[in-house]
């Protein structure tokens, strides 16, 4: 016949000693309000920023070019 398995180690009360926290239903946070699109400036400030960009970029490729032309000749 088996035998009953004998542990060593003390049982763990499972129940706790202190009552349990509350449970304190909070108000969900306000419902901002929707901010106005300014899409015209934005966007016109984009097309700026856009051509400044290719610009410089523009203008950096010719004095490197320039550059590279007086050096080899």
């Amino acid at each position: 016949m088996s035998k009953t398995a004998t542990s060593r180690k003390p049982t763990v009360g499972l129940t706790p000693d202190a009552p349990r926290p509350s449970r304190i239903r909070r108000e969900p946070p306000p419902i901002e309000k929707p901010k106005e699109l300014r899409t015209y400036v934005s966007s016109e400030r984009e097309q700026w920023v856009v051509t400044v960009g290719v610009l410089l970029f523009a203008l950096a490729i010719f004095i490197i070019t320039f550059g590279v032309s007086e050096y080899t000749k």
